[in-house]
């Protein structure tokens, strides 16, 4: 249902439910706390309607008129929007403890995963355990450099399926292939085997509940707002995150049966993947995990790394495409570092600081979410002079921030040069640019995407000229998002590869 429509609908219940509305609390009321500008909120919907369906722009719009850090009134919600990097800095780094924990979001009360997903779980001993593990067991540097061979084989195989519609003149998804790829590679990472075929139905579907994942949790939702009206999901949204989930704890629970099973067999030799590491943990009891837990982590790594790295992939595919001065750039730094028509290794990456740009670029223009995840406020606390008030939500407009205008010239534009000789990165510590986050929060997957994405990215482009479908020219692509809580490109890229001359 249309969120508005089901904002008018909903009208109704509020009022029977006797919801009483209580205005912002702004400097204007003369309350001693002085909260950020803001539009002024209407009754009962507050500034909903001000968000809209778009609210990486209305938001961006909004701090126009209202600054760079504003307070919105979303239902009984209090939201607090940054929108520049300054007060990004004093929220993420000065204040990070204080804004740690996440906004408790209804769609993810299914299955309970509030209580045990790593993304949402807040600061505490099982958080620590959680990422620590992560950490030191999946994205530790070590780790990753013993897994080279994963991904240089997963490299080919998209390679080799690319070669094969090549040769038959067939149009490739990048968006789709990204997500093979990724989810491949994270599989055998995880589990020592392939979960999907390439274009099969199977991959489909996973990449399909990935995105429904993404857009449940990416909607509106009233019961977020309207904590009375939880109890009935007026929206559907939970309902349907459950679907969603189900699926992925089934997968994941059969998988972890049958290494189970498999580790009672006598002569068995246990393998050194993930799964197994996850289970002595659990077994020998040294760090607090359990299956449920072990599940529900699986699901998190499955849904934040496929989906994040893949919509990257295809959004630098498609800016280097609407730019073909950039792509000829970026072939020459290949074909002079590597030579024409070689896949890159990781070895390569530090030698090729164009395609670097080019990966940086991409996350600036087109940042995996438009914010980063939702933080709550523990307590009152005074912020570039204004106060946020304890259990305020707390937004991060990431989309303003890498374009704002007073950091970035021309910042509407795919200019990768910019990068060139600059110190910034995408690590965390540099406020202008922060895809994967800052502070304890930061995404602990942030070592393998990069390097999944230039070798992906610098392999496509070194080894393939790329057309793209008939009627379509750099001038009128569709670079239209679709919402969710990443922003994905609505349309995918279809696009046709060549040998390369």
């Amino acid at each position: 249902m249309d969120f508005l429509a089901s904002c008018l609908l909903c009208l109704i219940l509020i009022w029977v439910l006797a919801q009483v509305y209580s205005s912002v609390v702004t400097g204007r009321s003369g309350s001693s706390r002085k909260l950020p500008p803001g539009p002024r909120p209407i009754p009962i919907l507050g500034n909903l309607l001000d968000v809209g369906n778009e609210p990486h722009k209305s938001l961006t719009e909004l701090a126009k008129t209202h600054g760079p850090i504003m307070t919105l009134k979303l239902g009984k919600l209090v939201t607090i929007v940054v929108s520049s990097p300054d007060v990004a800095r004093e929220v993420l780094q000065k204040n990070d403890l204080i804004f740690s924990n996440r906004t408790n979001k209804d769609a993810l009360r299914a299955h309970q995963h509030l209580e045990v997903g790593l993304p949402f779980l807040p600061i505490s001993p099982l958080w620590r355990n959680l990422r620590k593990i992560c950490i030191s067991h999946i994205f530790a540097i070590q780790k990753l450099d013993a897994n080279q061979y994963l991904r240089h084989r997963k490299i080919e195989h998209l390679l080799t399926m690319v070669q094969g519609s090549c040769r038959l003149g067939e149009v490739v998804d990048i968006g789709q292939a990204a997500f093979d790829t990724t989810l491949n590679l994270l599989s055998n990472t995880i589990f020592s085997e392939d979960l999907a075929e390439r274009n099969s139905q199977s991959a489909l579907d996973l990449k399909k509940t990935v995105w429904g994942v993404m857009e449940e949790a990416g909607k509106p939702n009233l019961a977020d707002y309207f904590p009375l009206l939880r109890k009935i999901d007026p929206q559907g949204i939970r309902r349907r995150m459950a679907i969603h989930f189900g699926k992925f704890l089934q997968l994941f629970d059969k998988m972890y049966e049958g290494r189970m099973q498999l580790r009672k067999g006598q002569g068995v030799a246990t393998t050194s993947d993930v799964l197994d590491t996850l289970i002595n943990i659990t077994e020998d009891k040294t760090e607090e995990l359990n299956r449920r837990q072990t599940l529900h982590l699986l699901m998190s790594l499955f849904v934040a790394g496929t989906d994040t790295t893949s919509a990257t992939l295809e959004w630098a595919m498609a800016e280097l495409l609407r730019n073909p001065k950039v792509l000829r750039v970026v072939r020459a730094e290949l074909e002079e570092a590597i030579g024409k028509g070689n896949k890159v290794e990781e070895s390569d990456i530090a030698r090729l600081p164009y395609l670097q740009a080019v990966i940086k670029e991409t996350f600036r223009i087109h940042p995996p979410g438009f914010s980063l995840l939702p933080r709550k406020a523990g307590a009152d606390v005074e912020v570039c002079g204004f106060t946020v008030p304890k259990d305020a939500q707390l937004l991060i407009n990431i989309w303003a921030i890498h374009r704002d205008p007073s950091t970035w010239e021309m910042p509407n534009c795919f200019i990768p040069e910019r990068f060139l000789g600059s110190e910034i990165d995408v690590k965390g510590r540099d406020f202008e640019l922060l895809p994967f986050g800052a502070g304890r929060r930061i995404c602990p997957g942030l070592p393998l995407a990069l390097r999944m994405l230039h070798m992906m990215l610098g392999s496509l482009i070194n080894c393939f000229d790329w057309k793209l479908e008939d009627g379509v020219t750099p001038e009128n692509m569709n670079m239209d998002t679709k919402f969710g809580i990443t922003l994905q490109k609505a349309k995918p890229l279809r696009t046709i590869p060549f040998p390369v001359s």
